[in-house]
């Protein structure tokens, strides 16, 4: 029965996210603990007369660890990538250049059968579509952002000729999305970000995930300079020393969550779709549009975010301004 439920989840992603064709190079990338939903794309993809491959791979050891060069070359050379791993490998070259070669990939990282059948795999992506990518234009025709929250995130940047990434689930060659998260996101200008942000939704690395309490991150000329708050802030801080990398302290992203399917349970890629939602990347952010390659990326969420955009508006709470 479960197989069933999660094949579900599969024809949405096989025939809806990448419209697979008959005929075409599929690869299933995936890691020994992700095997039984990479089998299942597996089983529509050749259903649906793709050429079907499956990689399976030591689970890296860290977000943003580069796949083995065999898997990277082969990312290269396919139609469609699927990437149902444990440990995040979106923020990665092998990623950057398959895009870069025409491939239509989509992530799935820490994805669990449950979410094969229900959850943000449940949404219309295409009606949804309009809203991320309008957003998305917002970001890129922007030059100064103002983030605030309830619960006291009070962050500027500059976003200047950064483009504007729509994550809406549903690729073109040359195009990478997250599933189910739908978002838009952009990446500051290095060097720009000043403020404070407050952490107060999840932080879905680490084994952190929904906050038990707020983590509050003070933020100088682009970089993390202060981590306060209780033991799932000690967590985030001590992770980022043990990485010796300057370049983890990065903001990297802002990114808005759009997916009404979506649920706050801890799990990254449900977590980043919620509604009412923001996540401010840390660490590598050469896959959104900037210049940095860290150790790691994580995203620190929130509730309830009020983004301006060159003095106006664009998102409060729920309601987007497009």
């Amino acid at each position: 029965m479960r197989e069933l439920l999660m094949l579900k989840g599969a024809k949405t992603l096989v025939d809806v996210c990448t419209k697979t064709k008959p005929g075409e190079n599929v690869l299933i990338v995936t890691d020994m603990a992700n095997t039984s939903i990479a089998k299942t794309i597996a089983t529509v993809a050749l259903d649906r007369g793709a050429e079907t491959i499956m990689m399976v791979m030591k689970p890296r050891k860290r977000a943003g660890q580069e796949p083995p060069k065999p898997v990277a070359d082969a990312m290269k050379s396919a139609d469609v990538v699927f990437i149902p791993v444990s440990y995040s490998i979106t923020h990665t070259h092998a990623v950057k250049e398959a895009a870069e070669a025409g491939s239509r990939l989509i992530v799935m990282t820490d994805f669990t059968e449950e979410m094969m059948a229900h959850g943000g795999i449940e949404a219309d992506f295409n009606q949804i579509k309009p809203i991320c990518r309008g957003v998305a234009k917002k970001f890129k025709q922007g030059r100064k952002i103002h983030l605030t929250s309830p619960g006291g995130t009070d962050l500027s940047m500059d976003i200047s000729g950064r483009r504007g990434n729509a994550l809406y689930c549903v690729v073109e060659p040359g195009e990478f999305s997250t599933v189910p998260t739908v978002e838009a996101n952009v990446s500051p200008l290095e060097g720009t970000a000043n403020g404070q942000i407050v952490a107060d939704a999840s932080i879905p690395y680490l084994g952190i995930g929904v906050l038990d309490a707020p983590i509050t991150v003070t933020v100088k000329d682009g970089l993390i300079t202060n981590i306060e708050g209780g033991r799932q802030a000690d967590i985030l801080k001590m992770n980022l020393i043990e990485q010796k990398d300057p370049n983890v302290y990065n903001i990297a992203e802002i990114g808005v969550g759009l997916n009404p399917k979506c649920r706050m349970c801890g799990i990254m890629l449900e977590d980043e779709g919620v509604i009412s939602t923001c996540h401010i990347g840390i660490g590598t952010s050469i896959t959104l549009g900037g210049a940095v390659k860290a150790a790691v990326h994580y995203d620190l969420l929130m509730w309830a975010p009020k983004i301006v955009v060159d003095g106006t508006v664009v998102l409060d709470r729920e309601d987007v301004f497009i």
